[in-house]
């Protein structure tokens, strides 16, 4: 090379090296620009997503971690397809078709999670909670006021997601026994939803500041239920490493048979034979949410129930019965619940005035055991001279129903020797006094959201003690896998 060649090649070698060292500066201006205007950019497996900074914790909602399940109707989810231009994440995403009203926002195209964090690629190791919301497996999203997760990220250094998924027919309507290999999982899409959530969180942790090897679950109602199948789900394995239940269990899942009754009786509301599988898929959403008031043919009281199915695919045993689930004797579990359970939805005006003579009868359909209504209330009366009629039917209902089953899970727990805590939430509303502690009263202490929209805490001196504690509580089990503070 001639020396005039040589000096050319120097100084394209010299302008190469600047003009990387200033698109490298240029890139680092952004980055400042963009933290300094408050819109963090998250590079995710999936594509970049823009949110916002506030007050110190970078919030990033309706993250989409799967593909439109619209076009996947019964089947299992997938990851989207790629993008590479930041999507803007300033707005919660589409919750599942369902009956609930008040969720505004809905749409087969619901697989968006929502992140709370107060750093990115800091090398933060925070631990990462996770939160699955109520409602039975058939209603609910994760973007409830109650769900904001700012406060507890400022308050423990943690981060925090919570989940949409396919609920309702959507996500656990049983097809498998109907002939079409392709929808042999359809009565645990939901689930499957979850498990794909659970792995965005797994491959993205170290982006936002997460510790990919410390997630925690915590979920209340059906978001515990959904805790407890996981629990016992193969494909869910070492992907959290610590759980909580929130007034929410699952000792079965609903076995084929029942699982395929209602699959009949819901295609009968919906008015399309169980094996048309091109009819199922063309129906509208909206005609699929109208045919859940269908009467479910298994229970003797409300309408169809959907949710796990032991399928013997994605759930091959049920998650506490015969006994709790080896795959998950190694994970820490918190199981709580609230002393008023039922006060929540039984809420008849006429309930809070008994007599003696009524609350036999009342017990019986809303016990939903079956055992002589007479013996249960005279051993009550025996236990506590001091309750009201009304206090009765509250207490009976509230064990039967919504107790029974904490205690055969930590009993099981306790049996395998599984670190296991439980708590019973005794403090009572200052906003609605007659409703004690009832169910969904510990969503807002946990969070650290006492004044949240929908909470019935107030903001007292004793609802922020109540919060205070509850919240370090939880924090705590996902830093170090005892709730002990």
């Amino acid at each position: 090379m001639t020396e005039p060649a040589k000096k050319a090649k120097s100084r394209l070698e010299v302008d190469r090296r600047t003009l990387l060292i200033s698109a490298g500066a240029a890139a680092a201006v952004a980055g400042t620009a963009q933290a300094q205007s408050g819109e963090p950019i998250l590079q995710t497996s999936n594509g970049p997503v823009r949110g916002r900074r506030t007050d110190g914790v970078n919030a990033f909602l309706g993250v989409r971690y799967g593909a439109d399940t619209g076009a996947r109707r019964f089947r299992p989810p997938v990851a989207p397809a790629a993008w590479s231009e930041p999507a803007n994440a300033f707005e919660y995403g589409a919750s599942c078709p369902q009956r609930n009203t008040r969720e505004t926002h809905q749409s087969e195209d619901c697989l968006f999670l929502n992140v709370w964090t107060p750093g990115l690629n800091d090398g933060g190791a925070r631990p990462v909670m996770v939160y699955f919301h109520g409602g039975a497996y058939s209603a609910g999203s994760g973007s409830s006021p109650l769900y904001d997760g700012a406060n507890l990220c400022r308050r423990g250094d943690v981060t925090v997601v919570t989940v949409n998924h396919r609920l309702n027919a959507f996500g656990y309507l049983y097809l498998q026994r109907f002939g079409e290999e392709a929808f042999a999982d359809s009565g645990n899409v939901g689930q499957l939803d979850l498990i794909l959530a659970l792995q965005w969180v797994r491959d993205n942790a170290r982006a936002f500041g997460g510790d990919p090897n410390r997630v925690m679950v915590f979920g209340q109602s059906g978001g515990g239920a959904k805790i407890a199948t996981l629990m016992a789900t193969p494909s869910a394995d070492r992907l959290f490493h610590a759980a909580a239940s929130m007034s929410g269990q699952q000792v079965t899942a609903s076995g084929p048979a029942n699982a395929t009754a209602r699959t009949r009786a819901f295609c009968a509301a919906l008015g399309v034979a169980p094996d048309d599988i091109d009819g199922l898929l063309a129906a509208p959403a909206e005609a699929l949410v109208e045919a859940l008031s269908a009467d479910d043919p298994v229970l003797p009281y409300g309408s169809v129930y959907f949710g796990p199915v032991l399928d013997e695919r994605s759930l091959t045993r049920h998650p506490f019965y015969p006994d709790a689930a080896p795959q998950s004797a190694a994970i820490p579990m918190i199981i709580g619940n609230t002393h008023d359970e039922t006060r929540a939805f039984l809420r008849d005006e006429h309930l809070y005035s008994l007599t003696w003579d009524e609350v036999p009868g009342l017990l019986i359909p809303n016990m939903r055991i079956d055992i002589r209504p007479e013996t249960v209330v005279t051993e009550y009366r025996r236990l506590y001279p001091e309750l009201s009629p009304s206090d009765v039917f509250f207490r009976a209902t509230t064990a039967a129903r919504s107790w029974r089953a904490a205690i055969i899970e930590a009993e099981e727990r306790a049996r395998q020797g599984a670190p296991t805590y439980a708590y019973q939430l005794n403090w009572g509303s200052p906003v609605e006094p007659h409703l004690g502690a009832p169910h969904t009263f510990d969503i807002p202490l946990v969070f650290d959201n006492p004044g949240a929209e929908g909470s019935l805490t107030g903001t007292g001196e004793d609802a922020r003690r109540m919060s205070s504690l509850m919240s370090e509580a939880f924090i705590a089990l996902a830093r170090t896998g005892s709730p002990n503070h």
